[in-house]
């Protein structure tokens, strides 16, 4: 007997994560606005416009991460397409820092990690069969 797909736990884990992700980035853009006049944030970003800019890129790259993570939770192909996406260029930029920092990479190579691992949850075949909307077979 088979039944509908339900969602996998690893398609609920990458959505929850990525939901975290999102909002966190919204509260990271909200927050970064109100140092706008704090001169060595200045200096980092280049002047008041550079931080203004970083605010509102965050605000909204969190924005769009928070919907793509409903768009996992609900199973749409799209949303597991761009995540992908994303993801292979986030492993990409990171393996490439990482062998190119000569320093102590530690933070690339944990990025390469949860890339993979995340890649890895929304390709294996049960996720495949939830997010086709199909059968999931016992095996």
């Amino acid at each position: 007997m088979t039944e509908a797909a339900s969602r996998p736990v690893g398609v609920a884990i990458v959505s929850i994560l990525a939901f975290i992700s999102g909002v966190i980035d919204i509260i990271t853009g909200i927050l970064l606005i109100f140092e706008a006049n704090n001169p060595e944030v200045n200096a980092s970003f280049g002047g008041s416009g550079g931080v203004l800019a970083a605010s509102i890129g965050s605000m909204i790259l969190g924005a769009i991460v928070v919907v793509l993570a409903y768009g996992l939770w609900l199973g749409r192909e799209v949303a597991r397409m761009i995540v992908t996406v994303l993801q292979a260029l986030s492993l990409i930029q990171s393996l490439f820092l990482a062998v190119a920092y000569l320093g102590n990479p530690v933070g690339e190579w944990a990025s390469v990690v949860v890339s993979a691992i995340i890649l890895i949850l929304l390709w294996t075949r049960p996720a495949s069969a939830f997010f086709r909307g199909g059968e999931v077979t016992a095996r």
